[in-house]
């Protein structure tokens, strides 16, 4: 579990909350519950109308990752895929599929799969090519479901403000309550605003970034199998999967096994 997540959401609370400390206000009057119904249950409610109802459980599952995703990392996967090609070279492709029923990545152990029953390297490519699509299409629905809720979040929020003003007016012949009334009615506002710059959207980017980092491991596989395939030298393979990281990424020491 990466904890980083949790970690700037804390701190960005922290910072709401220790300010308007002190500035003299009391951060228990933010919990009124009526603006917060409304913000979050008009948000997820909006979020969840544009889309289907088997896309539901997804959403739950990526709030989950978002908070709790463990991120991977590209140079692990260089450092398997290199073991796997010096064994290959040693025993040749088929000696690699004992290695391929140890390996716990499924991406990869399909691709090691593939290619030991001879499967085309045309063929590998465009399996594992749409395999790596596929999986950016998922992603991009959870994260955007996310980044839907940050947009709709605070304009929910300005709608219970108006509630509220309404409210306000039509209790005008009572001035002692209308200092809690307007409060609770910019309460929605702020909570609109809050919730999505510092939930929503961070939870949307998160997803995003862990994304972009199994796709880039799922890249480097799917070029290291097809090297290996084709018979490259470890050397070679290295090279080629070094080339796809971001510059300054130092590849990991090769594991002592391949599983």
């Amino acid at each position: 579990m990466d904890p980083l997540t949790l970690i700037g959401i804390a701190l960005a609370f922290a910072a709401v909350f220790v300010s308007n400390t002190m500035e003299g206000g009391n951060p228990a009057a933010m919990f009124l519950l009526p603006p917060m119904l409304l913000v979050f249950g008009g948000a997820l409610g909006a979020g969840l109308a544009g889309n289907t109802l088997k896309d539901v459980p997804k959403f739950g599952k990526a709030a989950l990752k978002a908070f709790t995703g463990k991120a991977v990392q590209a140079d692990k996967s260089l450092g398997i895929v290199v073991e796997l090609a010096e064994q290959a070279r040693r025993e040749g492709l088929l000696g690699l599929e004992e290695a391929a029923s140890k390996v716990e990545d499924p991406f990869l152990k399909e691709a090691l799969e593939l290619a030991i029953d001879g499967t085309d390297p045309e063929d590998l490519q465009d399996v594992l090519m749409g395999r790596i699509e596929a999986k950016k299409a998922a992603d991009k629905h959870g994260a955007k479901f996310f980044a839907d809720l940050g947009a709709y979040a605070p304009t929910v929020g300005i709608i219970g403000t108006v509630l509220g003003l309404v409210h306000v007016l039509e209790n005008l012949s009572e001035p002692e309550s209308l200092g809690h009334l307007i409060a609770a009615a910019f309460l929605a506002t702020l909570w609109g605003v809050l919730s999505a710059n510092v939930i929503f959207l961070p939870m949307g980017t998160r997803l995003k970034r862990l994304s972009e980092l199994e796709v880039a491991s799922m890249e480097v596989v799917l070029e290291g199998v097809l090297a290996i395939q084709a018979g490259a030298s470890p050397r070679v393979v290295a090279r080629k999967l070094a080339s796809l990281l971001p510059p300054g990424s130092a590849p990991a020491a090769p594991a002592k096994k391949a599983a």
